[in-house]
């Protein structure tokens, strides 16, 4: 499905600049389109957690395994406009203009994402995945929205083509997300020190309620970022 925008008024210039830590090119590791080729685009900053380890207790988000504070990562740095970071992310790609996907993540990228940018992208090519907590509704034009739910937010984007669980979390139960308008349902085993108890978990109620399905970090397991 084309989710470009319609045709409209040029939004004008972007009255600040892209904070980006990083942009690399990488194998999806998880979820939806997990093995497809995607640049990845790591947004500076998050609405649920500082970044800083003296804030996780209190974070919102207090589980993140994501470095997204300043712009020192693979490729980051700050972008002034739109066609500055789409032409930075069609750099990376190595397969012509074939399959290009850009995945948009963070912290959280509707933080920074806008409609420009999304129109930049397209304009390079590229389908636009994001990857939010969704708790700020996501702008037109995206490609696949992927929302990864937090304990103690309320979600204003509440469709699009996955909803990936991060599993255990407390007070969470998955199934008051069930009547959400999804076309996926996953279920995220928690990364740290009880990743193999939380995998068995979340196996476990895949098994028992298969609208569910397991999505695994494989990234993580076959050494790339």
């Amino acid at each position: 499905m084309d989710r470009r925008r319609p045709a409209g008024p040029d939004p004008g210039p972007r009255a600040v600049s892209y904070a980006v830590k990083e942009l690399f090119l990488t194998v999806q590791g998880e979820g939806g389109q997990a093995g497809h080729a995607a640049v990845f685009c790591r947004f500076t900053g998050c609405n649920l957690w500082s970044g800083r380890e003296a804030d996780r207790a209190a974070a919102l988000c207090d589980f993140c395994d994501t470095d997204f504070v300043g712009m020192d990562g693979e490729g980051g740095g700050r972008f002034e406009t739109p066609a500055d970071l789409a032409r930075a992310a069609a750099s990376l790609w190595r397969g012509g203009t074939d399959g290009r996907l850009v995945v948009c993540t963070g912290g959280e990228p509707l933080l920074q994402l806008d409609a420009a940018l999304i129109d930049a992208f397209h304009a390079e090519g590229f389908r636009i995945a994001v990857e939010t907590n969704g708790v700020l509704a996501a702008p037109a034009g995206l490609d696949w929205i992927c929302v990864s739910p937090k304990a103690q937010t309320t979600l204003a984007q509440r469709s699009g083509q996955e909803l990936k669980l991060v599993f255990p979390q407390r007070a969470v139960d998955p199934a008051r997300f069930l009547d959400l308008d999804f076309e996926r349902f996953y279920l995220q085993p928690m990364d740290g020190p009880d990743r193999e108890a939380n995998t068995q978990a979340a196996v476990a109620y895949c098994l028992a309620h298969p609208r569910w399905r397991l999505s695994v970090q494989t990234h993580k397991y076959i050494g790339v970022p």
